[in-house]
C-alpha cells in the first residue's frame, strides 16, 4: 500500500495508478484512502459473503434447517401451487 500526501494527490490526480490502495496523508496522518473501483467491489462482495456465512452459521446452530429430503419437498409443494418458478 502506498502512501502519499494530499499535495502529490492535488499535482498528480490525472494520473493516478490505483492498482495498488493509495493511503493519503494530511500532516502525517492519514486521511483518506483511493482504490480502484475493482478492489473496492471484491471487498463489498467478500463482506457480503462472510455475512451470508455468518447468518447460515448462526441457522446451522439454531437447528433452522431442513434435510435434503425436507427441502425438495418443500420446493415441490412451492412449485406446485405457483408460489415459485423455474
Amino acid at each position: 500500500m502506498r502512501v502519499e500526501t494530499i499535495s502529490y494527490l492535488k499535482q498528480n490526480a490525472a494520473t493516478l495508478n490505483v492498482e495498488e490502495p493509495i493511503v493519503v496523508t494530511q500532516s502525517g496522518k492519514p486521511v483518506y484512502r483511493i482504490e480502484s473501483e475493482v478492489s473496492a467491489q471484491l471487498k463489498d462482495e467478500g463482506i457480503a459473503l462472510l455475512k451470508l456465512m455468518n447468518l447460515a452459521e448462526r441457522d446451522v446452530k439454531s437447528g433452522k434447517t431442513y434435510s435434503p429430503e425436507q427441502a425438495m419437498n418443500k420446493l415441490r409443494a412451492q412449485l406446485t401451487s405457483g408460489m415459485a418458478s423455474l
